[in-house]
């Protein structure tokens, strides 16, 4: 799942610190997509410090959500039907259709959260300029991230832009998942190919809209309590 869905579970959680370790394994990606962290195994590394801790319980809820999602048969499902639906986008592309369904499955029910105002995205980034700095450092460090400075750069960046407003418009969406395609394959998508890409999620989505918080349902009813 991408940010905004993972902030949905903690959308009453008023804990920033364990708010920013939801979002902290993407944030690491995003920021070095070469890091491998597992806090997880050393554990105790982290027990001293109450902001750690948080994050640390964070991580683990951002490793369950995904886990009982990607397992869940609306993922396998609801991928497979978008990837029918997008076939056509990707003549003459490089793109994997799996792989961009996978995401563009992620990315539409961010946007469906966004619209429908399930989640409160000042809130959100609130929580994450509100969260503990030099705990947020040393956890990283404790981690086996010796230098924080790039992570640090691009957490500032993601904040200030405020990015995820984006996520209301459709077309936003596109130009996400090319932004994201870009990084694996040079020139993904024609300007042709997203306008019909555009077309096809706004397809998908009117689809899905009904029916589509069954899985946060599902997923919230197998998620210990916060506290």
């Amino acid at each position: 799942m991408n940010f905004l869905s993972h902030f949905y579970f903690e959308r009453d959680n008023y804990d920033e610190n364990m708010v920013i370790g939801v979002i902290l394994p993407d944030l690491v990606k995003n920021a070095q997509k070469d890091s491998n962290l597992y806090p997880l195994k050393e554990k105790h590394l982290f027990e001293a410090d109450e902001h750690q801790l948080s994050m640390l319980k964070g991580w683990e809820r951002h490793l369950e959500v995904d886990r009982i999602f990607h397992s869940s048969e609306f993922f396998k499902t609801e991928t497979n039907a978008l990837k029918q639906l997008i076939l056509p986008v990707f003549e003459n592309s490089p793109v994997k259709p799996f792989f961009l369904a996978h995401i563009g499955l992620e990315l539409i029910l961010d946007h469906l959260l966004t619209v429908k105002g399930k989640v409160n995205i000042p809130t959100f980034y609130e929580h994450l300029s509100q969260s503990d700095k030099a705990s947020l450092d040393a956890f990283l460090k404790n981690c086996g991230l010796r230098d924080t400075t790039v992570f640090f750069n691009f957490l500032e960046r993601f904040i200030s832009s405020r990015y995820l407003f984006s996520y209301q418009k459709m077309e936003n969406i596109s130009y996400a998942l090319n932004r994201i395609c870009m990084r694996l394959w040079e020139n993904p998508f024609t300007e042709t190919q997203l306008a019909m890409l555009t077309e096809k999620l706004e397809a998908y989505k009117a689809a899905i809209e009904p029916d589509y918080m069954g899985i946060f349902d599902r997923i919230e009813g197998m998620l210990p309590p916060l506290f």
